[in-house]
This record gives C-alpha cells, structure tokens and sequence, in this order.
C-alpha cells in the first residue's frame, strides 16, 4: 500500500511538473493546446518563440501556435501542486530526498556498506544485494549518539583552536612589541660607533694636518734661503763677468773682498727636507674589530641572563 502511494505521488508530481523549468508548477498558465506551464516560464519562452506579426507564439511541447492574450490561469493544477509542494516539504526537504530518485518509492531503508537511504527495490537490486539494510528509525539513533560525540569533541577542538588563536595574537603583539626597541638601541648604539669612528677620523685629519703644515713650513725655509743664495750667487758672478771684461783698475779695485766672496763661496743645501710622513694611518682591521664585537656582545648576552 505504502509503495502504491508513492507511486501515486510520483505521478501526481510528474502532473503538475512545469515542462519548462522542471519544478512544481507556479501560478500556472494553460495554452490552447492544453499544456500548462508556470506562469513566468511561457511568458519568457512567448517573447522568444513569437512568431509573424499576429503575436502569436509555439507550445514548447507539441509547437502548437497560440496567442499571449489568451493564457489563461489554471486554479486546479495550482491547488494540487501547493498541496503536493506541502506535503513533500513538511520536513524543509525535496521531494526527492523523500522519494527514491531510481524507483520513484518511498525511502525507508539504510545501507550499511554504502552509508545512504535507499528504498525496498534499491534493496533487492544487484547493487546492494548482500549488504546490510535497516530501517532508518533502527540507525538513527546510533548515527545521532556518534554524531553527538563527534559534536562533543569537536566542539572541544574548536574552543581549543579558539584559545591558540587568543596565544598565536599575543604572541604575534608580544613579538612585534620587542622589533621596535631592539630596533632603537641597534640604531643608537650604531650611532655611538659613528659618533667613535668620526671623532677618530677628525683626530687623524687633524694630525695629518699639522704634520702637513710643519713639513711645508721647512720646505719653505729652505726654498726661501735658495732664493736668498741665488740672488747673492748671480750678483757675484755678475760682478766677476763686470771685472773680466772691464779696465784693469776696474779690475784689481777691492780685489780682496771679490776673491775672498768668488773662491770661499759654497751653496748651502738644505737639511732634513720632508720625503715621508712620519706616520702613516692604518685603518682598524674590520675582522678583527668584528671578532671584538662578537665577543662583547656575547659577554653582554651572558650576563644579561
């Protein structure tokens, strides 16, 4: 009796099935022909099948022309199919989850094996025979008390992940508040040796200045008496081209003092010029400043513990 009703119920559903859309009919149009369609689906399908000039369109079931003026509202075929779409949705559900989608009957049975509803013709068919079936109300406790346990744990699993997110946020904001002053002090402790090494290269410019500026002053001196000893040099020898080619008295007068200047005259060569400087900059060897470094900073970790 139950298998009869269903198939009853199939075939009422095929009834008032929309040929168009394939759901339950809405607010259903009937044509000339006798077809009925949901109300939305042959006004759409009259704007794309219209033919000649005389409005008329083709059933898109046996293409029999009709007219959109003379659609006409079918109440019954309405009343039965919101009495089926009730009956098939008490549960919030399709009709085809109720109904078997292979066999049209009722679904009642569990398959173990395959873990889905099936109906008694699903059961004896090839594909499920040997396998073990119940009826659903027989299962359904079982599968409800697993899933509950499921739910159970994995309620516990989701406060769990709830309180590692609460740790992994202050973790990541303990994590980004120690960059910012580690960031300061590698900054300004950086600036200290900039400060270090500048101060040093100003002392090494400044002593590079002054030994710059001694040996250019003996240099000077020395030059300066050159030109002092040229000067004496060229008025002598001037002097002594003026006698050789001059009178005799022009000659022998003041002879003394002339041969005295010609014959005792040396030049002074300057001493001691500069050639190299007294001492020459070396950079600090980078290794070992860094090895020094290392060595530092490791001592100041050790004792920062």
């Amino acid at each position: 009796m139950a298998a009869l009703t269903s198939t009853v119920l199939v075939d009422i559903r095929d009834e008032v099935t929309c040929p168009i859309c394939l759901e339950l009919l809405t607010e259903p149009l009937s044509i000339d022909c006798g077809h009925s369609f949901c109300q939305a689906c042959i006004t759409e399908n009259s704007k794309e099948s219209l033919i000649g000039q005389e409005g008329e369109s083709s059933c898109p079931l046996c293409q029999a022309s009709y007219q959109l003026r003379n659609l006409r509202p079918n109440r019954h075929l309405a009343n039965i199919a919101e009495r089926l779409r009730e009956a098939a949705l008490g549960a919030g559900k399709q009709l085809e989850v109720i109904l078997c989608a292979h066999h049209g009957e009722k679904l009642q049975l569990f398959c173990k094996e395959d873990g889905k509803l099936i109906c008694w013709l699903c059961e004896r068919s090839q594909e499920h025979r040997g396998h073990h079936t119940f009826l659903m109300e027989e299962v359904a406790q079982e599968y409800q008390e697993k899933f509950q346990e499921s739910l159970k744990r994995l309620r516990q699993e989701q406060q769990e992940a709830e309180k590692l997110k609460a740790v992994i946020i202050a973790r990541r904001t303990c994590w980004k508040n120690q960059m910012e002053p580690e960031r300061h002090r590698i900054q300004r402790e950086f600036n200290q040796l900039r400060s270090i090494l500048d101060k040093e290269e100003q002392r090494q410019l400044k002593k590079l200045e002054e030994e710059e500026r001694k040996g250019l002053s003996i240099i000077e001196e020395a030059e300066d008496e050159l030109v002092h000893q040229s000067q004496a040099l060229k008025e002598l020898i001037s002097d002594l081209e003026r006698r050789c080619q001059g009178s005799t008295m022009e000659l022998l007068q003041d002879v003394s003092g002339v041969t005295e200047r010609s014959e005792y005259w040396t030049l002074k060569k300057p001493e001691d010029l500069p050639t190299k400087l007294k001492s020459v900059f070396r950079a600090p060897n980078l290794k070992k400043m860094l090895r020094v470094f290392r060595e530092l900073t490791d001592v100041q970790s050790y004792w920062g513990k």
